[in-house]
C-alpha cells in the first residue's frame, strides 16, 4: 500500500504508489506523469514528480560533510561520505592515555637524583626530560588556596558603592520605617540606638548582612509601590482602623501581643464576587496557572480577611537524627550522656615545650605533595574527623608552618619553587596503570591529552606510547645497573631501521620527536648568503625557490614539521597553509559569554585550523652499533671490586660438610651401643 496523501503532497495520485520501472500508465493531468531516469547517472528510473524527493537519496548528489558543523570545508558525494570519514580534518581524537608517577618519598634526596641533574648531556635522557616535564605540570596544577586556605593572605575588603535607595518600586526602605513608625525617631529604645541611627546602619555599606538587607529593601519597596498603586486607582487614602495609629514599640528587642481588630461584616455574595474559584481538577493545567497569574496580579480591591481569636502557637522543634537500630551503646553512656561531663582535651604543640619559633620549619614542596595525595582514591588523611559511635565525633586537626606562608590568592607550587635551585620530587620510572585499576596507594596521574585525526593516532600510539614511552626504562635507553648508587651513565640503543634518526622530548610540545640525521656530504658546496639590508625578507636560499616547488616540497614533511615550518617566516606559513586541507586538523575554539542577569553559556568562537604533534612513522626499529654496557663497568666509579686471596668455602659445600660429619657421628654412636 503507499503512503498516506497528505494535503501538501506534490505527488501524483498514481505515482504515489507506484514502483515500476516499465509503467506505461498514460499521462493524464493530475493522475500520472512520464518516467524518466537520475540526471546523475545513478541508475535509478521513477516519475518525474519523484525527482525531488530522490535528491534527498540520491548517491551521486555532491552534499556537504557530516562535520560541517564543526568545522569540515568538503562537499562530495553522498556515497563517498563513509570513505571521507578517516581523513576529515574535523574529525578530531584526543588521545586518552595515562601514566602514574609516584613522589620520592626519602626525607633526604637519594645520590641518583642530585647526579642527574648535574649532568651535562649533550642528548638529554627522555626518562628525565618527561619527569621534569610531568613536575612542572603538577606543580601548576596544585593551588595553594585549596590545600592551605588558612595559609592565604587576607586582602582587605574594598568599601563597595553605595547603594541606592530607591528599589524596583522607587521608595527606600527608610521611608517605610517612617511611615510604619512617625515617633519612634525621636525615643531612644533599650537597646541604645534610635530609629535614625538603625537607619543611618543600614545605609552603611559595610554591614555584614548588607546583601539581605538588600533584598529585604527590594522586596518591602515592590509591595508599597504596589500599594500605592492600589490606593491611587480608588482615588482614596489608607484609612486606619478605628482611627487608631500605630504606636512605636517599647521594647524592639521582645515580641508583643498585637491587639486583634474586630471582624467586619462581609457579605458571602460579594465575596465569592471578588475571589474567584478555579478547580484545578476541572480545568486544563495551562489555563488554571495563567487564571491564577491573573488573580495574583490583580489590583481592585478585595475585601479584608481578619481573623478572631488569633493564638501564638506553640513550635516545637523536631531532631531529624534518628539513633540506628543496631547501634550498641557502652554501659558507661547507657544512661543519658547529656548528664556526664564532657571535657575536651587537645593536644597541641605547647605540650612538647618547644618555643614556637625554635619549631621546624615545613618544605612546601613536601608538604603540598603530602596534602594533594590525601585526596586521592584510598588515601588516608592525616588529621580525620572520625566519629566513634553516634553520639561523640573525634576532630583532629593539622599545621603546617612555612617561611613563605602567607601566600598569595592565586600562588601555586610552581610560584613557589621558580626561584629555587632544579630538584626531582618525582620518582623519574612510570607505571603504566589506568584508572580502570585501583590504586594500592597515592601516585600521580598524568594524561596524554593530545589530538590527532582519525587517520594519524594509530602511528602516534604505536611509535610513542608503545614503542617509545613503555619502554624508555631499560630497553629503550639502558641505565648503567649501578644508577640506584648514584651512576649516571646511559646509552640509546634503539633507532629507526629506515633511516638515522635521534628521538627528543620537547617539554614545551611535551611529546616525542624525531629528528634526521643529515649527511655531511649534503652539505658540500653550499654557501651561505649575505644580506645587505638589516631587515631583508626572505633572504636564505630555500626561500627564493618558487611557490609551487616549496608547496611540493612541504608536501612530503609530516605534521611536526610542518607545525615547526610554519613559524619559521610570513612565506613559510603560507606555503603551509595550503596544505592545511589536506593534511591539518580543525576544532572549535569554545568561549564563555556572560549575560547581564548572571546566566551564562558557551558558544563556539571561532575554528582553528592547525598540524598535529604526529612525526614520521616509524614500521620497525633496530639496535645501533653500541658497545655493551659490562664496558662501561670496567671504568664505573661505583663498581668497586674485592679481591681475596685465602680461599673462602662456598655456602652449599660447608652444609654438606656438616651433614656429613653429622650422620658419621651418629652411626659411630650408634655402632657403640650395640656392642
Amino acid at each position: 500500500m503507499g503512503r498516506q496523501r497528505t494535503q501538501t503532497s506534490k505527488l501524483h495520485h498514481h505515482c504515489e504508489s507506484c514502483h515500476n520501472r516499465r509503467c506505461k500508465t498514460a499521462i493524464e493531468i493530475s493522475v500520472s506523469c512520464a518516467i524518466i531516469s537520475c540526471r546523475l547517472l545513478c541508475g535509478a528510473v521513477f516519475h518525474l514528480c519523484k525527482e525531488e524527493e530522490h535528491m534527498l537519496l540520491c548517491p551521486n548528489e555532491r552534499v556537504p560533510c557530516l562535520n560541517v558543523e564543526y568545522g569540515c570545508p568538503f562537499a562530495m558525494c553522498r556515497s563517498n561520505l563513509a570513505k571521507h570519514l578517516t581523513v576529515c580534518p574535523a574529525s578530531v581524537v584526543s588521545c586518552s592515555m595515562e601514566w602514574n608517577r609516584w613522589p620520592i618519598e626519602e626525607s633526604e634526596t637519594p645520590e641518583f637524583y642530585k647526579n642527574v641533574l648535574k649532568e651535562n648531556y649533550a642528548q638529554e635522557p627522555l626518562d628525565l626530560s618527561m619527569a621534569l616535564r610531568d613536575q612542572q605540570h603538577l606543580f601548576r596544577s596544585l593551588k595553594m588556596k585549596i590545600i592551605f586556605p588558612e595559609l592565604i593572605e587576607k586582602l582587605a575588603e574594598e568599601p563597595s558603592a553605595a547603594v541606592p535607595e530607591g528599589a524596583v518600586g522607587g521608595v527606600p526602605f527608610s521611608n517605610i520605617v517612617e511611615e510604619a513608625s512617625v515617633s519612634s525617631s525621636t525615643e531612644t529604645e533599650e537597646g541604645g540606638l534610635t530609629q535614625e541611627e538603625r537607619e543611618e546602619l543600614a545605609r552603611n555599606p559595610n554591614v555584614v548582612n548588607l546583601e539581605n538587607y538588600n533584598i529585604w529593601e527590594r522586596m518591602f519597596s515592590m509591595e508599597l509601590s504596589g500599594c500605592k498603586h492600589t490606593m491611587k486607582s480608588l482615588g482614596k487614602k489608607p484609612e486606619s482602623s478605628h482611627g487608631n495609629e500605630i504606636k512605636p514599640q517599647a521594647n524592639p528587642s521582645r515580641l508583643e501581643v498585637l491587639q486583634e481588630e474586630q471582624q467586619m461584616q462581609v457579605d458571602s455574595q460579594d465575596a465569592a464576587t471578588d475571589i474567584p474559584q478555579y478547580n484545578a481538577f476541572e480545568m486544563d493545567e495551562h489555563k488554571f496557572l495563567i487564571a491564577t497569574s491573573l488573580f495574583a496580579c490583580d489590583t481592585r480591591p478585595k475585601k479584608k480577611l481578619i481573623y478572631e481569636h488569633l493564638e501564638p502557637m506553640k513550635i516545637k522543634t523536631v531532631r531529624t537524627f534518628k539513633i540506628p537500630t543496631s547501634f550498641k551503646a557502652k554501659h558507661s553512656r547507657i544512661r543519658n550522656p547529656s548528664h556526664n561531663k564532657k571535657v575536651s582535651t587537645s593536644v597541641d604543640t605547647s605540650d612538647l615545650g618547644v618555643e614556637i619559633d625554635d619549631m621546624p620549619k615545613w618544605d612546601e614542596v613536601q608538604a603540598t605533595l603530602l596534602c594533594s595525595l590525601e585526596r586521592e582514591l584510598r588515601g588516608h588523611l592525616i588529621a580525620e574527623s572520625v566519629s566513634t559511635d553516634a553520639l561523640l565525633l573525634d576532630v583532629g586537626t593539622q599545621t603546617y608552618d612555612f617561611y613563605s606562608a602567607p601566600f598569595k590568592a592565586e600562588t601555586s607550587l610552581a610560584d613557589i619553587t621558580a626561584d629555587r635551585a632544579l630538584k626531582l620530587h618525582v620518582h623519574i620510572q612510570t607505571e603504566s596503570v589506568t584508572r580502570r585499576h585501583n590504586k594500592s596507594s597515592s601516585a600521580f596521574t598524568y594524561l596524554c591529552n593530545h589530538t590527532f585525526r582519525r587517520d594519524e593516532f594509530p602511528s602516534h600510539y604505536k611509535n610513542v606510547h608503545s614503542d617509545i614511552q613503555s619502554c624508555v626504562s631499560g630497553w629503550f635507553e639502558q641505565r648503567c645497573p649501578l644508577a640506584y648508587l648514584g651512576c649516571t651513565f646511559i646509552q640509546r640503543r634503539f633507532q629507526p631501521s629506515s633511516h638515522r634518526a635521534t628521538v627528543f622530548y620537547d617539554k614545551e610540545l611535551s611529546t616525542f620527536c624525531l629528528r634526521p640525521e643529515v649527511s655531511d656530504t649534503l652539505h658540500e658546496g653550499v654557501k651561505s648568503v649575505t644580506v645587505e639590508r638589516k631587515r631583508a625578507r626572505n633572504a636564505d636560499a630555500l626561500s627564493r625557490l618558487p611557490f609551487e616547488v616549496l608547496v611540493h616540497v612541504a608536501g612530503f614533511l609530516d605534521s611536526f614539521t610542518l607545525s615547526q615550518l610554519a613559524l619559521v617566516s610570513r612565506l613559510m606559513r603560507e606555503v603551509c597553509s595550503t596544505l592545511l586541507h589536506e593534511r591539518g586538523m580543525v576544532s572549535l575554539k569554545w568561549e564563555k559569554k556572560v549575560y547581564s542577569h548572571g546566566g551564562w553559556c558557551w558558544r563556539s568562537r571561532k575554528r582553528v585550523w592547525q598540524f598535529s604533534n604526529l612525526f614520521s612513522t616509524v614500521d620497525s626499529w633496530c639496535f645501533d652499533k653500541l658497545p655493551p654496557i659490562s664496558e662501561h663497568l670496567k671504568v664505573c666509579p661505583y663498581y668497586q671490586r674485592e679481591s681475596k686471596t685465602a680461599p673462602v668455602p662456598l655456602t652449599g659445600v660447608h652444609e654438606c660438610r656438616e651433614k656429613k660429619a653429622n650422620r658419621n657421628q651418629s652411626l659411630v654412636s650408634m655402632f657403640i651401643k650395640n656392642n
